[in-house]
């Protein structure tokens, strides 16, 4: 059975990544990723901001890159969470030099200004991917989210401007207060299997009409969330909440409820469904969206597990 994959032009043994997370920040937890059979690695984000603070943050972590590159048979691929134009930039830089098969840039940015508007911020992200792609040689995929007035054409521009592959889609983490101290306090919480519907539909909307490789990142906790990925047109399918919470060897539980899947539906290779419900393959995908969206509304309502 041939489960393999291209993502962003590299070969890839299945489809299932272990994301950027603390399970991905140093050589251990990297190789107990490797022993699940992660079909490649996404290094814990390298912040500008840490790095400012205390530059040993970098040298430990291309440290880590140059042991994993070194380490391992699967792409290991870094993640860059900049701030500034010279920071994208020069971290790419180190980052590709030190061993990064890729190089994931995670943008990550609230505009708070009123005054900007979205076509600012959207030639913001262009700008930063254009610059990172003169400087590195490696493939760049972008991680960026759902909040643009127009996510599709956000993805083509992107593709345009060099994007070898999108990650759909990056979590805002918002933030709570506590009534009892009365500060703000930041939360973080796990993704679950609900955290799906956004991004499935946008790699449908998107799977067939961009040059580009599709990678599915939120709720994957078991084969079925990545096999519905899959479907719809993702190339590459990354968890990061089931292996925080049930361990690294999740993973390999993964591949293996996909391999067992595949193996009932008599399919041979990931290419016989891949992509089989993508809007690609629809004459008026807008109609069709809108049809689900009446649908919705006017069907009973269910229970509230996914």
């Amino acid at each position: 059975m041939d489960l393999s994959t291209r993502y962003l032009g590299l070969e890839l043994k299945h489809p299932i990544v272990a994301s950027a997370s603390p399970l991905t920040r140093d050589i251990d937890g990297i190789r107990k990723l490797l022993d699940a059979e992660a079909a490649a690695i996404i290094m814990a984000s390298v912040f500008e901001e840490d790095v400012s603070a205390n530059r040993a943050v970098l040298d430990e972590r291309l440290e880590t890159l140059r042991l994993a590159s070194k380490q391992s048979d699967v792409p290991i691929i870094a993640s860059l969470n900049g701030a500034s134009p010279g920071g994208w930039v020069d971290f790419a830089g180190r980052l590709q030099d030190a061993g990064a098969s890729a190089i994931e840039l995670d943008l990550y940015r609230v505009p708070s200004d009123i005054n900007e508007t979205g076509l600012a911020v959207e030639q913001s992200y262009v700008n930063v991917l254009s610059a990172v792609k003169e400087r590195v040689m490696v493939p760049i995929a972008v991680k960026l989210s759902p909040y643009f007035s127009a996510p599709g054409n956000m993805a083509k521009k992107l593709v345009e401007a060099g994007a070898a592959g999108l990650v759909l889609f990056n979590r805002f983490y918002e933030g709570d207060i506590d009534l009892d101290s009365m500060l703000m306090k930041p939360e973080f919480r796990l993704s679950t299997p609900c955290d799906i519907r956004l991004p499935l539909m946008w790699i449908s909307l998107l799977s067939g009409r961009l040059q580009a490789s599709l990678a599915a990142t939120s709720g994957v906790w078991t084969y079925k969330e990545a096999v519905k990925y899959l479907i719809v047109g993702a190339d590459a399918v990354a968890t990061t909440s089931s292996l925080l919470e049930e361990g690294p060897q999740n993973l390999g539980r993964i591949v293996d409820g996909l391999r067992k899947w595949m193996e009932s539906q008599g399919y041979n290779s990931l290419d016989a469904f891949k992509g089989k419900y993508a809007a690609a393959h629809l004459e008026f995908p807008d109609a069709f969206m809108r049809y689900h969206y009446s649908d919705i509304l006017t069907s009973e309502p269910k229970d509230q597990t996914c």
